[in-house]
């Protein structure tokens, strides 16, 4: 009988022991979702989830919906980018809403015009030498703040020790007051032409593209990549290798709250007003994305592929539940025990993994 398996140096290849990549049973759970709803629609309603179903010549699918599906996720997944990085090198971080809300307020009184239909802007943060600016201006400043509140959480985690979620727990209290305190609760609205294209169209789609190819690259291709897993797979190892653990914390936790001010710029040119109550519970929604794309919450293992399956499915589910009228209340639920069936579906693994090694 002929021996198939091979090795070097007296290790031996197992065929049997070879696993597809996690991204693509990922890939195949949003196929299996999508053709789930193919199937309740036409079962329930007659109609077509996500494929076109007036006969028209010039598409197959129903393009509406699925700008809408890609519109709904990409801000969040902007976010869901920072908190994948956040998760893989160990951590947790629930400021990032918070974040987005306190970003928001503070970037549009940057960039608003000073006369509306000829009248003075009724909704004026500051005086006329604040307004008109560039668009450039109120995007670093926006960047800045997210700077800020990432350093401090970085600071804290790494050099305190207190534990990230009371850390970036801590965060989202204190943003979310900034919020509230910046205007007194009052919405900040007129945004300048320049800085309202920012978030215009699809543009809010493009960004998350272009930075999701960006930090795939980084997290696969750089030092920066190998030094966020080595911290998540086991920090004591990477200390002693020589990785400066410490500071490679604060800068993850400032890019993850740079990622997550930089949705907060988009969001609010997108809507083209700024308003205390924005991000509330998206950093839940962001950590979903992650962990329903294969992100281990125990750190050392993800990719940003894998999230932006898994807002893509986060996307498909909940344009799925309001294409079957489901009541808000039932979404919510269904969303919140599939979250928790794809952390003991990442716990599982983990031990089978274990029992094989």
């Amino acid at each position: 009988m002929t021996d198939g398996s091979h090795g070097v140096g007296g290790v031996t290849f197992d065929a049997s022991r070879r696993r597809w990549p996690n991204e693509v049973n990922i890939f195949a759970a949003l196929i299996l979702i999508i053709l789930i709803f193919e199937a309740l629609g036409a079962l329930l309603m007659n109609q077509s989830f996500l494929f076109d179903s007036r006969g028209r010549f010039d598409t197959i699918f129903n393009e509406q919906r699925l700008r809408i599906i890609i519109l709904q996720v990409s801000i969040i997944g902007i976010i869901a980018l920072g908190v994948t990085q956040v998760i893989i090198l160990g951590g947790i971080d629930l400021s990032s809403g918070s974040v987005v809300g306190a970003t928001a307020m503070i970037t549009m009184s940057f960039a608003q015009v000073a006369t509306v239909n000829g009248h003075p802007n009724p909704k004026a943060v500051f005086g006329p030498e604040l307004m008109d600016l560039p668009a450039i201006v109120p995007v670093i400043v926006g960047l800045a703040c997210g700077l800020f509140a990432g350093l401090v959480n970085g600071l804290l985690i790494a050099y305190t020790r207190i534990p990230p979620f009371i850390a970036t727990l801590g965060m989202l209290v204190s943003a979310r007051g900034v919020a509230k305190w910046w205007t007194k609760g009052q919405p900040v609205s007129f945004p300048t032409e320049g800085y309202a294209w920012i978030g215009s169209g699809m543009m809010p789609v493009i960004w998350f593209v272009l930075l999701a190819v960006l930090f795939h690259l980084i997290l696969r291709y750089t030092v920066y990549g190998k030094h966020t897993y080595a911290i998540g797979s086991n920090e004591e190892a990477a200390r002693m290798s020589g990785i400066a653990v410490d500071r490679h914390k604060v800068l993850v936790y400032a890019i993850a709250a740079m990622l997550a001010a930089f949705a907060a710029i988009v969001l609010s040119s997108k809507n083209l007003t700024a308003q205390s109550g924005m991000g509330v519970v998206y950093e839940l929604y962001a950590i979903a994305m992650a962990v329903i794309g294969g992100v281990s919450l125990a750190g050392g293992r993800g990719s940003i592929v894998g999230t932006v399956l898994g807002a893509l499915i986060f996307g498909v589910i909940q344009s799925g539940f309001t294409f079957l009228r489901l009541d808000a209340f039932y979404q919510e639920m269904v969303m919140g025990a599939i979250i928790v069936g794809a952390v003991v579906l990442d716990q599982w693994r983990q031990k089978r993994a274990a029992l094989r090694s």
